[in-house]
């Protein structure tokens, strides 16, 4: 490489809480032509890095504006309440929504778990600026807060602890999104690195003619992963049974058994169907 050209680099925005950590190892072990950049970013200043072309792709918190940007959901977090460790919700396993009737519930304006309506229990008198300004007035004693469990662990302090709520409030989900109209061939690696596919899978880019295979990349439907392709023979399961495992070109077709049976008539054999069983006469 001479010294004008830059290094290829794929940019990868994630919000707090989120742990890219598995997904880049992959992507360094299979991508070392491109360097994976991670960019830290809040949860509200995700959609105009990903808008403005600053990063490629962003693991984020949904919802997200779906006519702009695709969006792959990853996984759905349990909502924890955060309490100092002398409060009395450590006693509970698990802390319901009439639990905090009682309780000053704190809600910082970067809240990730997007309440219809006011968040249980009493309101404090103003709302902090971010969700680390909240967990600093729980260590205070001014009141509780909610949150995804990842930023419980990502906040944790000696002084506090969580316990996890019912299924009676919100729940925070993380995606990998990324501009509607920018799905490139990096982001098509990195998308089949998220759902798990291999290396040698024929689902991603095909890696001979640089270009996307038939199912776009796992894009399918705005938000929902795309079905499963059928093994990467060319020669496919075309029917039922056993003839599922039959090889191209072999000229086996149909389902069950029969099709494993039966040859192709033009194969140029001279023992072609129909004339198996009758003895041949001696002249």
């Amino acid at each position: 490489m001479s010294g004008s050209e830059v290094p290829r680099s794929f940019r990868l925005a994630y919000v707090p809480g989120a742990t890219p950590s598995k997904w880049v190892r992959v992507w360094n072990e299979r991508r070392p032509d491109t360097a994976l950049e991670l960019v830290p970013v809040a949860p509200g200043e995700a959609a105009g890095l990903l808008g403005g072309g600053e990063v490629d792709a962003g693991i984020v918190r949904l919802p997200v504006d779906r006519t702009r940007f695709s969006a792959i959901p990853l996984y759905t977090e349990t909502t924890v309440v955060i309490v100092p460790k002398d409060h009395l919700l450590t006693a509970a396993d698990e802390v319901t929504v009439e639990d905090l009737a009682d309780e000053v519930v704190l809600h910082p304006l970067d809240d990730t778990l997007g309440w219809d309506a006011t968040p249980p229990g009493e309101p404090a008198f103003e709302r902090p600026a971010t969700t680390e300004d909240a967990v600093e007035l729980v260590a205070a004693g001014i009141g509780v807060l909610l949150v995804p469990q990842s930023l419980a662990r990502l906040h944790h302090r000696r002084d506090l602890t969580y316990r996890p709520m019912g299924e009676d409030v919100p729940r925070s989900s993380v995606a990998l999104c990324w501009p509607e109209d920018a799905t490139t061939d990096d982001v098509d690696d990195f998308i089949g690195i998220v759902r798990g596919r291999t290396a040698n899978s024929t689902r991603g880019r095909d890696r001979t003619s640089g270009t996307a295979s038939s199912d776009g990349g796992g894009r399918g439907a705005k938000g929902a992963p795309a079905q499963k392709a059928s093994p990467a023979r060319s020669g496919g399961r075309s029917g039922g049974g056993k003839a599922g495992n039959s090889k191209a070109g072999s000229g086996r077709a149909g389902g069950g058994k029969a099709g494993g049976a039966r040859r192709s008539s033009g194969s140029g054999s001279s023992s072609g169907s129909g004339s198996r069983g009758k003895p041949r006469r001696r002249s």
